[in-house]
């Protein structure tokens, strides 16, 4: 049974269905009346639907990209944005070409068919949510001073910064925790996005309940479905006990997959069924129902591994109801000098050092630099600065041996690929702790990632010492 209170909101909200399927707007309109949504008459093209529009006046549209007649559901989503009406699109496949002219008409979101209740009720959430929201936050934005951070719980204080474009993220990573959805973080390497799903976690109401961490990109080729979906005793040679899988370890609360992009196609459709159906089948063993949410995290582009067939687009449609983009360094250099000062404290205090500063020419390398390792590269030269330094000033820099000079992004000369800056990035660091790998004071520990995460990406980048 809805509650009364959210029976009584919903009552005011209208939604229009186009969609030529029967079948399908059916279940649409039965799953929309059992929610306590009002529902205008179904409209089966572009020209009905404007129609309805103008004499139902919906408050959302979901819209199928694929209609009867000449006029696509993409066609009308650019009246609809025009109009300023909330619309997400409904599809069962699309390719790379369609999926940009969607995202160009600006909608709140895609619903992969066949739908399940719940993912479109949370979507409705979302989208109405956002549409609320999009013009007051602009304006709050707009209004507000530099440096004042808006109100955000305790758990995402850690989070340095107070560029505008920075805070909006932490805003919305804020509001979408309560949703229980899907949410898909962007961003280069060492932008933060393990630390932004952490905190969306701990403000969540699965916050009692487990966060689970599994990096797609170092998991063992032969071993990936065991580790994601477990297996069962005797499911293979030398299976000699039972083992949970990340999933359902993470059972009641949250699963963050990071470099989600990395996941190999073949596991993609069965995750796909985790999203869709809440159950994951072990290996050896029968299905179990489990209760996750998943933040998934990715430093590629997933359309771009979309067209070219390493990305399933249901899956992507699924993974990409709510999108965080975390913006580089360099598109934030008014947090650059926050972030030096708190880095400095913190790196000084565990060096049982009184908080060093930096010499002025020093801080002007550290503020022209544009930071392709991101806050990562940068809290790292900090640290091995910090250790370095013979007094209370730092007054020479020792910056990595590879790093390129301090061209600005906007030069078009010199410009390395982000696989090239990372294993220059690892070797610098390697090469500043003579090699050592492990243990304090060792490059994992320097880089803040697991030990056995480090090998990976050594070997799969071909690090070796001269």
């Amino acid at each position: 049974m809805i509650k009364a209170a959210r029976l009584h909101a919903l009552l005011k909200i209208k939604i229009l269905i186009v969609e030529d399927q029967f079948i399908e707007a059916k279940s649409l309109s039965l799953i929309l009346s059992n929610a306590g949504y009002l529902t205008c008459s179904v409209a089966r093209s572009v020209r009905t639907a404007l129609s309805i529009i103008e004499v139902e006046k919906p408050d959302l549209v979901l819209l199928d990209i694929f209609l009867q007649g000449e006029e696509t559901g993409i066609d009308l989503g650019k009246i609809l944005n025009e109009r300023n009406i909330a619309f997400v699109y409904l599809s069962a496949n699309s390719n790379r070409r369609i999926l940009e002219a969607a995202k160009a008409t600006k909608p709140y979101g895609f619903m992969v068919k066949p739908f399940r209740s719940k993912d479109v009720l949370i979507m409705l959430d979302v989208a109405l949510y956002l549409h609320q929201h999009r013009t007051t936050e602009r304006v709050e934005f707009a209004l507000a001073p530099q440096g004042v951070r808006p109100s955000l719980p305790p758990e995402f204080q850690h989070l340095i910064g107070d560029s505008l474009n920075f805070l909006g993220i932490l805003e919305q990573a804020n509001k979408v925790a309560a949703l229980d959805t899907s949410i898909l973080i962007l961003g280069e390497s060492g932008t933060g996005k393990e630390l932004i799903a952490h905190s969306i976690h701990k403000v969540s109401p699965r916050r009692k309940k487990p966060f689970v961490v599994v990096n797609c990109g170092t998991l063992p080729a032969n071993l990936v479905e065991s580790e994601l979906f477990g297996h069962e005793k005797g499911a293979f040679t030398n299976a000699t006990t039972r083992h949970p899988g990340k999933f359902e370890l993470g059972d009641g609360g949250t699963v963050f997959l990071d470099e989600i992009g990395e996941l190999p196609l073949e596991l993609q459709v069965k995750f796909l069924r985790v999203l869709q159906e809440r159950e994951i089948e072990p290996v050896g063993g029968r299905p179990k129902t489990i209760d996750i949410r998943i933040i998934a995290a990715t430093n590629k582009d997933l359309e771009e591994e979309v067209a070219a067939g390493r990305f399933r687009i249901d899956l992507f449609y699924r993974l990409n109801v709510f999108p965080l983009t975390l913006p580089p360094l360099r598109e934030r250099r008014e947090d650059i000098p926050i972030l030096i000062n708190h880095f400095l404290e913190k790196y000084s205090a565990r060096n049982g050092k009184s908080p060093l500063t930096l010499s002025q020419p020093v801080l002007d390398k550290l503020l022209e630099y544009d930071w392709p390792g991101n806050i990562r590269e940068l809290e790292n030269t900090i640290h091995r600065n910090v250790v370095l330094a013979p007094g209370p000033v730092i007054e020479s820099l020792e910056m990595s041996s590879t790093r390129r000079d301090t061209t600005r992004v906007g030069s078009k000369q010199n410009f390395k690929t982000m696989i090239e800056n990372e294993r220059d990035h690892i070797l610098a660091v390697l090469e500043s702790c003579n090699w050592k790998v492990s243990g304090k004071g060792g490059a994992a520990e320097i880089l803040d990632i697991n030990v056995n995460t480090l090998n990976s990406r050594i070997k799969k980048l071909g690090i070796t010492k001269k």
